[in-house]
């Protein structure tokens, strides 16, 4: 006992340490801090989001089938997912900035590392390894803006969701424009994981741990949370846990092949399948307002709402075979429903479903809960595709499945959160 209180002493600080740290930050030290969480998560999402749009490149430089690409347009999830309740045990015991600059040199490493690839198993120990990086991240950026926000969690995570749907905007241009300059694929993950390692060396000196460490029981000291279930793993966390698989499952499976239906099915151009990609992106910068809807109204509700659309716009996508106008106005459609409302809402309501000191596991478990099966989700539609066709898979994988997610929904309760009217 006394060995464990040697061991994680120092590494976390005390709760005076921790106020004393937050009253000292300025408004500006915040916001360079907070302004470079955001960038370290948009280069997050251009590592994750470049690879759809090169996919039939890469294919065809590899030989890899439709299901092998299917599966290594999502795979690197199932690295994030083994790294999440891993990292939310941690989050809860170390330094919040020790496991978010170690995560980014991680999924930077394996980005840089990914055009070194011989043949499909070392690609996918790639993309995996970047994935374990970013699911890190993700669940240590998410604990510690939780923390300081505390009572603007949904806000301050839609801004998270935007600096994401930025990088999810600009990385399909970028990549394609840089394979066209350079003739290869390969320079667009050599200049992301650089961009990468760079934000992790400034990351080091400009976030301050006031911003990182901050503990929610000095934001919201004065409540209770008798009411609240006593283990982080209770009735609400479950049914979102369950909704964040299929919200996963879907929204993934649509992201990882998008690019290759419209191309292979729609015979669209690689430019004008990447400018459909960034239209998805565009809409998920909605996150903002999403996050700050989640705030104000219920967010079970709004969970719902956004799965059907989800739902409504997958029909419009994969039966109406518009054109590019058409399918960019849609394709944003599905960014700002997918990404901008779900993603976030689903993120800040598990986080209040437990009790404040259960944050950093309840982050965890979404990481886990969100990408480990969307990990096969791209294999999942390929093999659907094989078998039924781009419209009927379109059909089952994103627009039945996120119906079962508003079953899930339904079973929970928003009056047990932890920012429910006081008890």
């Amino acid at each position: 006992m006394n060995h464990a209180a040697q061991v994680e002493t120092p590494a976390v600080p005390t709760r005076d340490t921790a106020e004393s740290s937050r009253s000292s930050l300025s408004r500006p030290m915040v916001g360079v801090g907070f302004l470079l969480l955001i960038l370290s998560y948009m280069v997050n999402a251009m590592d994750r989001q470049v690879f759809p749009p090169l996919l039939p490149n890469i294919r065809e430089e590899y030989g890899f089938s439709l299901e092998q690409g299917g599966l290594l347009a999502t795979n690197f999830t199932l690295g994030m997912a083994i790294a999440g309740l891993p990292a939310g045990y941690l989050l809860d015991r170390f330094r919040r900035k020790t496991v978010l600059l170690v995560s980014i040199v991680i999924y930077s490493l394996g980005t840089m590392a990914t055009p070194l690839a011989t043949g499909l198993a070392d690609m996918t120990a790639y993309r995996v390894i970047s994935g374990f990086g970013e699911g890190m991240q993700s669940a240590a950026i998410f604990a510690a803006v939780g923390a300081f926000f505390a009572h603007r969690r949904g806000l301050a995570f839609g801004v998270i969701g935007l600096g994401y749907s930025v990088g999810v905007f600009i990385a399909p241009l970028i990549g394609v424009q840089l394979m066209n300059m350079h003739g290869t694929w390969h320079s667009p993950f050599y200049l992301f994981g650089t961009a990468g390692l760079l934000i992790a060396a400034v990351s080091l000196f400009l976030v301050k741990a006031g911003l990182t460490e901050t503990s929610v029981d000095e934001v919201v000291s004065t409540k209770t949370y008798e009411y609240m279930p006593v283990s982080a793993y209770n009735r609400n966390t479950v049914a979102l846990a369950v909704h964040a698989v299929i919200s996963g499952v879907a929204i993934y499976g649509f992201l990882g092949l998008y690019p290759t239906y419209l191309i292979t099915s729609l015979h669209y151009t690689a430019g004008q399948a990447a400018l459909a990609m960034s239209f998805l992106g565009f809409g998920g910068m909605t996150a903002v307002f999403g996050g700050w809807l989640g705030d104000r109204f219920n967010q079970r509700n709004l969970l719902i709402l956004s799965l059907l659309a989800v739902s409504a716009i997958s029909v419009c996508i994969y039966e109406t075979h518009a054109g590019v106008g058409v399918q960019c106005l849609l394709a944003f459609l599905m960014g700002a429903f997918g990404l901008g409302f779900i993603y976030p809402n689903t993120n800040s309501a598990i986080q209040r479903a437990v009790r404040p000191g259960q944050i950093g596991r309840a982050s965890g478990l979404f990481v886990t809960s969100y990408y480990g099966p969307a990990a096969f989700s791209g294999l999942l539609f390929a093999a659907l595709v094989d078998s039924y066709g781009w419209d009927q898979a379109g059909l089952l994988q994103v627009t039945v499945l996120p119906l079962l997610g508003v079953v899930a929904l339904a079973f929970v309760r928003t009056s047990q959160f932890n920012n429910a009217p006081a008890h």
